[in-house]
């Protein structure tokens, strides 16, 4: 096993002696003939394990103790005392020592102990990394946009991360919803604890009971032992319930009774179970529709929905197209082993007028086949979107005066004025039929054509 000890002690036939026998486990030791000299090393030695005698001239153990967790509150420090000193040792342990060995110990038992702490230091240092590593992945640069929606949503997010609170994250096939919960998790109290993930409509009524409360062994044919369900696989983490709004009602009701009582039964079983979990659900569906047409409950719409994210579409920030375009292509450059190419004027122009229905999943697809399939060293139209006509672009219009962040607006605006009213055009001023083309929900072009002032009337007439 790797990992890095000091040994203190002020007998030199003891350091030898530990040394030799540590050295034979495959640890790094060094060894320090009095208090002083540990301290000098604990400060540049990064150890995993210090071992210490308690009873030295000059500095002893206790100092050399306080030292150490004052430089690494993770370094464990192990104590050797002399016959007698049991109470002190003690209160070693209390000032945060993880273990002493009293004095004449046993060869084996020394190893075991050394072994057993060195495995909790380790463990506990790579956990820490991976938790670092998990926070870089699912970090707001995974969710790529600058557009005023995008800012919205990662300002909430920041807001209600480190709460409990129960979140519903609306928006499109495609837009990110698994990684506005990915963010939740992460950056909240409960990112050391498990974030569990369900999809509701990949599922019969009895399997997604069986994957959301786990069951008995015989509660059902092919029952053939008791299983643990997503709840419990979640006690102390997240639950993320992907596509809530195809959950069959006699489910609904008892997801409803989990989360008010904070306890269920195993389908087949009758003893309660209590688990502490936080819920995000997440959802394309338009579920005051289905509260309506009574096929979503509706106390438990408003148990899921304490704060309700919403992910824009694509159409609605073709302003963050570029950004998510530069970032995919360096994602996938790096992943593929791949030069970076860039996308012709034209390409970029195609892209930001296209209509993406699959949103961010299907821009991220198109881009990766055309890194990895262009014949060129730049991505072309044709690479993106075939040899049919390119995605219909308005032309730019003239570059306003004023400041950068004026100009982007009104070219902004112009460019969506533009495109819905075509859109609008092409299904005779019907919202519903246009909302669905360009990939939005009904309610948000309606906001939209009241801050652009636009009718269908008058698009129609346009």
């Amino acid at each position: 096993m790797q990992g890095r000890v000091l040994v203190v002690d002020d007998e030199k036939a003891m350091l030898l002696a530990l040394k030799g026998l540590l050295g034979k486990e495959g640890y790094h030791v060094e060894t320090a003939g009095t208090g002083e000299e540990a301290l000098a090393r604990i400060e540049t030695g990064n150890f995993h394990v210090v071992i210490t005698d308690l009873s030295m001239n000059g500095v002893g153990g206790m100092q050399v103790l306080e030292h150490a967790r004052r430089v690494d509150p993770d370094v464990a420090v192990i104590m050797i005392t002399a016959y007698g000193s049991e109470k002190i040792a003690v209160q070693a342990m209390k000032l945060g020592a993880v273990d002493y060995v009293p004095k004449p110990f046993d060869n084996d038992e020394l190893r075991i102990v050394v072994r057993r702490v060195m495995e909790t230091v380790l463990l506990r240092r790579d956990h820490r990394r991976l938790l670092e590593q998990v926070q870089g992945v699912f970090g707001f640069e995974q969710i790529v946009g600058q557009s005023p929606a995008m800012r919205r949503l990662f300002e909430t997010i920041d807001k209600i991360a480190d709460t409990d609170v129960t979140v519903l994250v609306r928006g499109a096939s495609g837009t990110g919803k698994e990684l506005v919960a990915n963010a939740l998790h992460y950056r909240s109290p409960r990112r050391t604890k498990p974030l569990v993930k369900m999809n509701c409509a990949a599922l019969s009524q009895e399997l997604v009971e069986s994957e959301l409360f786990g069951h008995e062994k015989g509660a059902f044919t092919g029952a053939i032992a008791r299983r643990e369900g997503k709840f419990e696989a979640a006690d102390g983490g997240t639950l993320f319930l992907d596509e809530v709004g195809d959950m069959p009602l006699e489910t609904q009701a008892k997801l409803l009774r989990a989360i008010q009582e904070k306890e269920f039964e195993r389908v087949g079983g009758n003893t309660p179970i209590r688990v502490d979990v936080r819920l995000i659900a997440a959802t394309n569906q338009d579920l005051e529709s289905a509260v309506q047409a009574a096929r979503f409950r509706e106390d438990l719409y408003y148990r899921l929905r304490v704060v309700e994210l919403a992910i824009p579409p694509l159409a609605e920030r073709r302003e963050d197209i570029p950004l998510l375009i530069d970032h995919f292509l360096k994602d996938a450059a790096k992943r593929f082993n791949r030069d970076v190419k860039p996308l012709t004027g034209e390409a970029l122009r195609a892209c930001v007028g296209h209509q993406w229905k699959g949103n961010v999943r299907e821009l991220r697809s198109a881009v990766e086949q055309a890194l990895l399939l262009a014949p060129g060293a730049e991505i072309t139209p044709a690479d993106l979107f075939g040899r049919g006509p390119v995605p219909e672009v308005a032309p730019p219009p003239p570059a306003p005066a004023g400041s950068f962040r004026e100009a982007k607006e009104q070219v902004v605006e112009s460019f969506e004025r533009d495109f819905l009213q075509r859109a609008l055009r092409r299904h005779g001023g019907n919202i519903t039929k246009a909302a669905e083309e360009v990939g939005m929900h009904r309610q948000n072009l309606q906001q939209k054509m009241r801050e652009l002032g636009l009718t269908a009337d008058e698009a129609v007439k346009e």
